[in-house]
């Protein structure tokens, strides 16, 4: 039979493992140092809920905000990160396109890009051997 302890013993072991399944990952493209970032969020609050993703823009100290974008999935849809001029990305995942902007930390949704506006690539946000990670894509 169990004591008191063992039931709030067992009912935090229960919560613990309920929420292991939740994601809550942050990964970086570093511009100039740590204080001029992109960096790409995901939190999953519940376990099989959806993971939800903001890009934080960040070029601090003129300015540092967090937009919310499309959900996601687990394993994590890779992202691609094209450089489109001075402190302008244009970023994709599944097909939907974003630019970003660290003059003034602003994301917005690109509806209808043009592959001749793209500038070269700069890498991709993606999931490596279960781990966040931004690989740069080789110089040419």
């Amino acid at each position: 039979m169990m004591g008191h302890k063992g039931v709030w013993v067992a009912a935090i072991m229960g919560a613990t493992l309920g929420l292991s399944g939740c994601e809550n990952s942050a990964v970086a493209l570093q511009v100039e140092g740590r204080e001029h970032a992109l960096i790409l969020v995901r939190e999953q609050r519940l376990p099989f809920a959806e993971i939800e993703q903001f890009v934080v823009v960040s070029r601090l100290p003129v300015c540092q905000r967090r937009w919310r974008i499309q959900s996601d999935d687990s394993p994590m849809a890779p992202m691609r990160v094209f450089e489109m001029g001075d402190l302008l990305w244009a970023l994709e995942q599944k097909g939907k396109w974003y630019l970003a902007t660290t003059e003034d930390c602003r994301v917005q949704v690109w509806p209808n890009p043009n592959s001749d506006q793209l500038g070269p690539l700069v890498g991709t946000f993606e999931e490596r051997e279960g781990k966040k990670v931004f690989t740069r894509a080789p110089r040419e």
